[in-house]
């Protein structure tokens, strides 16, 4: 017979979560510091922060509750008394624990040229594990329209009738924003050829999204063009490098030294000599480096190349998509494998957005339209 006291205990001492749901928080106009903070708590008690619509936090339960309190302006005693009872921890260690969460928000809070997605020290929940009410990510293919030394063909135009509209599209960061999705990334083909894409960088900036470009980075050799995307409030960049055009090595030159976190992508086939040009990425100022192969024959080659930028302090970003190109490792790697394998993540921690609003797990992956973000409504769209 079971143990009715052992039950009775477990029955008091459940650690039930908070409401599930988006909590903002604005500093006042006339405080010294200003910031936002935007949390989805998840249902099973699980958090994103999103810090100043540039940084994305994971946080497990306990991390998620001091947020919100943070949010709410809880005072300190009551916050203490709150998680002291609730996991049964000493009132000194529930203190300690709020005042060095506080401490690390700030130090996110005043950290120029921050990783989009962060975790600092902070206890966490694994990216990718239990239910969500959306992903964390929207990679949203303004055009399949390439850039100058891409062949056009690559791009799957034929997929689409017609690109979405600036408005139709601001009706998706709407949605986006409202469904509690905190991070878009703006691609394509090659989003800037689109002329709007200062005012969706901006209206994303406005609901307080983390906002982030894929590019082969020529146009942003033209300083107004990249002053304005950094005053409509991007926050971070990733550019498709080709390491022989020496005129992406020059709009580089003019990237690097802004106060916006820059990932390089290259891409290693196995006859060209890479090294050379991790070495000058670093050198350059490269905040962190992204590296696929099309053949699983040089995964020990790739992993020479990744030990080479972690020796140079170069973070390894793993997760984001690559416009189309004459060799997107993204299409290339899919048809190795099959379109019935989806990359991890994909599908849970991210979506896909075609130019006409039809939404895929991830790039590439043709076969499985999720719906449309503009006509759809989320709950027909998020089936999981």
């Amino acid at each position: 017979m079971p143990n009715i006291i052992q039950r009775i205990k477990e029955l008091f001492s459940k650690k039930e979560t908070l409401s599930a749901g988006i909590y903002s928080y604005q500093s006042p106009r006339d405080a010294d510091q200003q910031y936002r903070l935007h949390l989805r708590i998840e249902p099973d008690g699980r958090g994103l922060l999103v810090i100043n619509a540039s940084t994305v936090l994971h946080l497990n339960q306990t991390a998620a509750e001091y947020a919100y309190h943070l949010i709410r302006e809880s005072s300190p005693s009551d916050v203490i008394k709150e998680i002291s009872n609730r996991y049964q921890v000493s009132k000194v260690t529930a203190y300690q624990d709020f005042d060095s969460f506080k401490e690390k928000i700030q130090t996110l809070i005043n950290t120029p040229d921050l990783d989009p997605v962060t975790y600092l020290d902070i206890e966490r929940q694994e990216p990718y594990s239990g239910y969500m009410t959306a992903p964390y990510r929207l990679d949203c293919a303004l055009t399949y329209q390439v850039g100058q030394g891409s062949l056009q063909e690559d791009a799957p135009t034929d997929r689409v009738e017609r690109e979405l509209s600036t408005e139709e599209w601001v009706t998706i960061l709407h949605k986006t924003y409202n469904v509690g999705i905190p991070h878009v990334v703006f691609t394509g083909g090659e989003p800037t050829l689109r002329d709007d894409l200062p005012k969706l960088i901006e209206h994303a900036e406005e609901l307080g999204l983390v906002t982030g470009l894929l590019t082969d980075g020529l146009k942003l050799v033209e300083d107004n063009f990249r002053n304005d995307l950094l005053q409509k409030g991007l926050d971070h960049l990733m550019i498709i490098l080709d390491p022989e055009n020496e005129d992406q090595w020059h709009s580089l030159g003019k990237v690097l030294p802004e106060d916006i976190f820059t990932t390089v992508h290259l891409t290693y086939t196995g006859e060209e000599f890479l090294q050379p040009h991790i070495d000058r990425l670093a050198k350059m100022g490269a905040n962190a480096l992204s590296l696929s192969t099309p053949n699983e024959d040089l995964e020990e080659k790739l992993q020479d190349l990744r030990d080479l930028a972690a020796m140079h302090g170069l973070e390894l970003v793993w997760d984001i998509p690559v416009p189309y190109s004459r060799n997107n490792p993204v299409t290339l790697e899919l048809e190795g494998k099959g379109y019935d394998e989806s990359p991890e993540g994909a599908g849970k921690a991210w979506l896909y957005i075609e130019p006409d609003g039809d939404v895929l797990p991830a790039q590439g992956l043709y076969d499985q339209v999720m719906g449309n973000m503009l006509t759809d409504t989320w709950e027909e769209i998020w089936k999981q």
